[in-house]
């Protein structure tokens, strides 16, 4: 509780979005009051707007290795993958329709393919072990010579795990296949550079960078074509029509540097979250496993499974003591399916499927707000299980 009774909020759900920078909000009212222009009209107010657009694009190619004309701004995370995923298939299906992904994959991803599946294109889903990591064996297995695309995401959304994202590349380099990896959960926190992990396509969202929603970016490597999904005016070098959206693409370049900054400080501050957390819990008596892995994975995501415990009644119970959280991926939140990611790695029957909570960190956590969450959360699961 904090001064005249009112409960301190705690905001730990930050995989699913993040509060956005006090910079960035500065950066884009500006030009929101200032700088009207469309980037493609050719008078002042036009020239204005595009200067913005391409000192951001320059920003954002610089952060993975990339040229500035291998960018593609998009709304978001979404649209990036969907545009990779069916603009590569289409691009290249006169050389075969087989395409590999995991099974773990946002929805963005999964539900592209078995769109691509509707449309004639046959999709083999990777299994991950326990740790939510493919194996390259099973890569190797499923690579076919008619494999067209392969798509496999960076860091998991929900369990934080990474994938071997550069053997992948390595190995898929004599290929023919175009090799895709949706990002939005790594970008900002992992060190990312597009040559040396020799991807074709890569996706990212401002939102889960303390950016503005509703902007985001596709990678696509210079040499690679893709059927554009969008048409209307020629932006974006006729790849997606739209006017852009001017003030949102300077509020991500401003989370960009921000991110960039303070990379290596926040990577470690957030381990030291998980620490704390995980070492308040033990301290309590409280019975957790972790999904996924601790060390090897994204620093701001934890994933625990507290058994005796169902995940409703968690979440409800960690909402009225002002601890925002997750059982999962946003986009299915308010649905009760079991997340599709614990079935992966644990099986259809597994009690972790009912159990598990996801904390996630940002900028703005404090560890007086981490040591407040674990406490509340060894009560809350001491209470539950009696």
């Amino acid at each position: 509780m904090i001064e005249g009774g009112t409960m301190e909020k705690i905001y730990l759900d930050h995989a699913a979005t993040t509060p956005m920078h006090p910079r960035v909000i500065e950066k884009m009212m500006e030009v929101m009051n200032n700088n009207f222009g469309n980037p493609s009209s050719i008078h002042s107010f036009g020239r204005e707007a595009r200067h913005y657009v391409d000192l951001a694009r320059e920003t954002l190619a610089r952060s993975i290795g990339a040229k500035e004309n291998e960018i593609i701004f998009t709304s978001g995370g979404t649209e990036a993958d969907n545009m990779a995923l069916f603009g590569a298939a289409e691009r290249n299906q006169h050389k075969g329709k087989h395409i590999i992904t995991t099974q773990i994959e946002h929805h963005a991803v999964l539900h592209a393919c078995q769109r691509l599946e509707k449309l004639g294109f046959e999709v083999t889903y990777l299994p991950v072990d326990e740790t939510g990591v493919i194996s390259l064996d099973d890569l190797r297995t499923a690579l076919r010579k008619d494999t067209i695309l392969v798509s496999i995401m960076y860091g998991n959304n929900e369990i934080g795990t990474i994938q071997p994202i550069k053997e992948i590349g390595e190995f898929l380099k004599t290929h023919q296949a175009v090799f895709h990896t949706d990002a939005v959960q790594a970008y900002g926190i992992e060190e990312i550079n597009v040559e040396e992990l020799n991807v074709d396509l890569l996706s990212v969202s401002a939102h889960k960078i303390s950016g503005p929603k509703g902007s985001g970016f596709l990678y696509v490597r210079d040499k690679v074509k893709l059927v554009p999904h969008s048409y209307g005016g020629e932006q974006e070098r006729k790849r997606r029509a739209g006017t852009e959206n001017v003030a949102a693409i300077v509020g991500f370049q401003e989370a960009v540097k921000i991110a960039s900054e303070e990379r290596l400080v926040k990577r470690e501050m957030y381990q030291g979250f998980k620490n704390i957390f995980i070492g308040h819990l033990t301290e309590k008596n409280v019975e957790f496993s972790i999904n996924g892995l601790l060390e090897h994975s994204m620093p701001h995501v934890l994933n625990l499974s507290f058994p005796g415990t169902n995940v409703e009644a968690m979440l409800v119970n960690l909402d009225l003591a002002g601890i925002a959280v997750s059982s999962g991926s946003a986009c299915t939140a308010g649905s009760i399916e079991p997340s599709h990611v614990l079935v992966a790695m644990f099986g259809k029957e597994s009690e972790r499927l009912v159990n598990s909570i996801r904390f996630s960190f940002g900028f703005n956590t404090t560890e007086d707000q981490i040591i407040k969450a674990a406490e509340e959360t060894a009560r809350i699961v001491s209470r539950l299980i009696k």
